[in-house]
């Protein structure tokens, strides 16, 4: 009864309080200058060196769908939740081509690529200067990949390698000094044939040089891939993108994210595309439901504890903007106006908070931290129970993400510290516990103050003599 009444009470929190946590002014400083890879290749950080975190959102629609009144509301409702980009799609993958936008524009001049319509790129500019204002990176993708390999889609087909330069270029002229671009090549296609690299490869390079490389470059793959499996050696591509994939069932989201975070040469690699919250499981919303903001905030830990450097979070009903009299993709289950505030994007934050509170450009992967145990902690495949564990290399602190709330064991020798100063943190609320002062020598099995399977945790251990502050609260 003791148990279950505190668990009552640490919850309680989360029903109250976590929907009115804000992030406070702009989300995003551009002050301090542009973003360029880390010197030791795992992040993203300014100009005059301050760590970036990159909080996704998919918004592929943003530009095609929304009005400016029904833009000002989403960017306002992210900047509020602490989202630093936001992923949206020049040529839309929703008949972007031939539908015209909320302005009653296209993008193009008889589909040609080299001929831009002015108009509807001037509500583009619109957006992207709101975004700026709010403190947002909108990453933006040129095209949707059906532009240029209809493997499924709407299509239709418009793009070759030499037209693929040509608009590349007309971007990165474009947008070459707005403070708030990561350019994001490629829109969830196979390149099944030379061709599609090459028309890829065409575009990063126009817009590298219409911009005079001004904004960072990568690639945004089809789920279950990465973009370092086509192009990680090319100099064109800043990070890694992987589109680890709409499955909460899939067991390799670790795995996958800490392959390209191994591979050399270096490069920082993130997750642009996990499974979205309200996302019908396996694709099948009949035989499986949807998904549950638990399945979409596993796989922000799991990415970010295998080194990624950031994570992207997305929505069923918020990339494809629906809404009534819209047709619907695969079963969205309410309005984008409404999904908006759906738990798992009031969460996202909580992440972003955490590795904020502590230094992080010096952060690695290590699960070995965590001992084996019969929790399958350290078990490759292990799915939605698969624990894992990440530290600073001086060993200031560590932190281990437990997927449920079972009890767990680490190694305490991982701190340099004497003394180490545990907490949990929840990733639900961003409620801290403080657990007490323990030594660093042996292993130490700790079980977390609630208990099932939507009652995931982060074990922090800080070296006690660093006075960091409480996990996820940030010095102002």
């Amino acid at each position: 009864m003791k148990t279950l009444l505190f668990l009552m009470l640490f919850s309680l929190p989360y029903f109250v309080n976590s929907q009115e946590i804000k992030w406070k002014g702009t989300s995003v400083d551009f002050s301090h200058g542009k973003l360029k890879v880390s010197d030791n290749n795992r992040f993203l950080v300014f100009e005059d060196g301050t760590p970036f975190f990159y909080l996704g959102d998919t918004a592929w629609e943003l530009f095609h769908r929304l009005s400016k009144e029904e833009t000002e509301k989403y960017l306002k409702n992210r900047r509020e939740k602490g989202f630093t980009v936001i992923q949206a799609v020049v040529l839309a993958e929703l008949d972007g081509l031939n539908t015209p936008n909320a302005e009653g524009e296209k993008p193009l001049v008889d589909n040609d690529p080299t001929k831009i319509n002015e108009a509807y790129f001037q509500h583009v500019d619109w957006v992207i200067k709101k975004a700026e204002e709010k403190g947002l990176f909108v990453g933006l993708l040129p095209t949707w990949g059906d532009k240029w390999n209809k493997k499924w889609g709407v299509g239709p087909v418009i793009f070759t390698p030499e037209n693929a330069a040509v608009f590349g270029e007309i971007l990165g002229k474009r947008y070459k000094d707005s403070p708030n671009i990561i350019w994001i090549a490629g829109g969830d296609r196979p390149l099944e044939e030379e061709v599609h690299g090459q028309i890829v490869r065409a575009m990063a390079q126009g817009l590298r040089k219409g911009d005079n490389g001004n904004h960072l470059v990568t690639f945004h793959p089809m789920g279950g891939q990465g973009s370092a499996q086509y192009f990680h050696d090319e100099a064109w591509l800043d990070f890694n993108m992987r589109q680890n994939g709409h499955n909460p069932r899939f067991t390799g989201v670790y795995e996958n994210t800490l392959n390209d975070y191994n591979r050399t040469p270096v490069k920082p690699v993130i997750d642009g595309e996990p499974i979205y919250e309200d996302h019908p499981i396996e694709f099948n919303a009949k035989k499986f439901g949807h998904s549950i903001s638990a399945d979409v905030r596993r796989p922000l830990y799991w990415n970010l504890f295998s080194g990624a450097f950031g994570h992207t979070y997305g929505h069923h009903s918020v990339w494809q903007m629906w809404q009534p009299g819209r047709n619907p993709v695969n079963f969205p289950l309410m309005p984008w106006y409404e999904a908006i505030d759906q738990p798992g994007a009031w969460q996202m934050q909580f992440g972003r908070r955490l590795m904020e509170s502590r230094p992080f450009l010096n952060r690695i992967p290590d699960n070995s931290i965590i001992v084996p145990d019969n929790v399958s902690t350290s078990v490759p495949g292990a799915g939605s129970y698969r624990f894992v564990a990440t530290r600073a290399t001086d060993g200031s602190y560590a932190m281990a993400y437990a997927p449920v709330g079972r009890p767990f064991t680490v190694r305490m020798d991982v701190i340099s510290g004497k003394k180490v100063m545990a907490w949990w943190y929840s990733p639900r609320n961003g409620q801290v516990q403080k657990i007490g002062r323990f030594s660093n020598e042996g292993v130490r099995t700790f079980t977390p103050p609630g208990v099932g399977e939507n009652f995931d945790w982060v074990l922090v251990l800080d070296d006690a003599a660093k006075n960091f502050s409480k996990p996820g609260v940030l010095k102002k």
